[in-house]
């Protein structure tokens, strides 16, 4: 035994001398502090990190079989379920896995909004946390058209043809995306590209950058308290704070195990989940002669997809209005001239093209801004303290709402359009920006809990 230690010490000390591999074990695992207090909210970062994991292998051995060819794919797709040794089952994996993704980032966001993980200093943090969930956005959405079905043809037609209600560059930008005039081989092509080599690549290095931002500032945790404020005078280690590994390695590797229990089960069981995982149209080859009689985009796009909808020559005074109420508000909270005179501009800009522009512009802008606002969570939260634990009744409510407004958009998405379902999109459209645009104000005036030193 003691002859095996003295080798594995010999060949640490080799590796070491080439490669930093203990000062980085030490530096992100056995000597990275993080705060004692992390709760159930704290699974899901390393979750996403198992979850890419399973994409990036299952995805491996799908493409060993996939032929990125309109006439080919969907019967490769049906040789990988039918005549591979266990290819249904990587294909589940990889489905399951999709979907699983977006729970687990959607839960890891709504922790960060729980904690105020995106407030100083950790914007960067937040930064590349929403650059990694816009990549997720992208892989999915070029990953659905591969399986060449029949809501994956229609559903690329559809959201590809959005583009073409931007004004000038419009249908150039339509045309460059697909390759050709429709949807066609060449944009199976160019998807199969993107989804498999360019955004997995982005997305890694984006991972790694979330990752050590993470570790320069350290951890956030449910009170909100900064641990590295309170250290060991001798050891100069936070008082609060406990190594990563074994500590953290053990308490994420139970949540890994309930997790892929229940990944399993899906898998074995359930891989379609009633449609929303997998749609029945999906099992159909593709046929541009042929459209589907309800077009709608997975589960995970929905809510983005509601309010994209939501948008008609009705509902551009509620946006006149919003633009009005927020110009105003605006104006007489700030005291500099030079910004009361670019907000009186920006206003009166926005409501010029409120009418010179089609609804449907205005549509896939704001499908578009209720992802990209999230980067200016950072800024919006103007609240003295940082956690839910110590906020007061107005953003807890806000928060709340919002929550209902994204599951019920998400819910709306998955149906057909209604006069009833836009108009119960448009309110819920309203709540969803609300709760972004309006925070400066109520997280200001919202009365708030003395935070305490130390961690509870």
């Amino acid at each position: 035994m003691s002859q095996i230690r003295t080798g594995l010490t010999a060949a640490q000390k080799w590796v070491d001398a080439r490669f930093p591999f203990t000062s980085q074990w030490k530096a992100h695992l056995s000597e990275y502090y993080a705060p004692k207090n992390f709760n159930f909210w704290y699974f899901f970062g390393g979750l996403l990190l198992l979850v890419l994991v399973n994409q990036i292998v299952t995805g491996i051995f799908l493409t060993m079989h996939y032929k990125p060819d309109a006439t080919l794919a969907f019967a490769s797709v049906e040789y990988i379920m039918r005549d591979v040794p266990f290819g249904w089952l990587i294909r589940y994996m990889h489905s399951t896995g999709a979907s699983l993704f977006f729970v687990c980032i959607y839960l890891h966001m709504f922790r960060g909004l729980l904690y105020g993980s995106y407030r100083k200093p950790r914007e960067l943090i937040w930064i590349f946390g929403m650059l990694i969930f816009l990549s997720l956005m992208g892989e999915a959405f070029f990953g659905y058209l591969l399986p060449w079905g029949q809501m994956s043809y229609w559903g690329a037609q559809v959201i590809i043809n959005l583009f073409n209600a931007l004004p000038i560059i419009g249908p150039d930008l339509s045309t460059w995306i697909r390759g050709d005039f429709v949807v066609s081989d060449a944009t199976l092509n160019r998807f199969f590209a993107f989804h498999v080599i360019a955004i997995p690549l982005a997305l890694l290095g984006l991972v790694a950058a979330h990752i050590l931002a993470l570790h320069e500032v350290g951890s956030s945790n449910p009170d909100g308290i900064e641990i590295k404020a309170h250290k060991d005078p001798v050891t100069h280690i936070p008082l609060d704070g406990i190594p990563f590994h074994p500590y953290y390695t053990v308490k994420d590797s139970f949540g890994a195990a309930v997790f892929l229990l229940v990944f399993a089960v899906i898998v074995f069981y359930g891989p379609e989940m009633g449609g929303y995982f997998l749609e029945a149209n999906n099992f159909i080859p593709a046929d541009s002669l042929k459209t589907p009689p309800e077009i709608a985009p997975v589960w995970y796009f929905t809510p983005y997809y509601s309010i994209l909808r939501s948008v008609t020559s009705n509902f551009m005074w509620i946006i006149r209005l919003g633009v009005l109420l927020l110009a105003g508000l605006t104006f007489l909270s700030v005291r500099i001239t030079w910004v009361r005179l670019g907000v009186i501009a920006v206003a009166a800009v926005l409501l010029i093209l409120s009418w010179a522009l089609d609804p449907k512009v205005w549509g896939v802008g704001m499908m578009g801004m209720s992802t990209m606002i999230f980067f200016l969570m950072p800024w919006l939260d103007q609240s003295p303290v940082k956690s839910i634990r110590y906020k007061g009744p107005l953003f807890k409510t806000a928060l709340t709402v919002w929550v209902i407004a994204f599951l019920v958009l998400g819910y709306l998405g998955t149906k057909g359009v209604s006069d009833v379902r836009t108009l119960v999109a448009q309110v819920f459209t309203m709540l969803y920006f609300a709760f972004f645009l309006f925070m400066p104000w109520y997280t200001k005036m919202d009365k708030t809990k003395p935070v305490p030193e130390r961690t509870t």
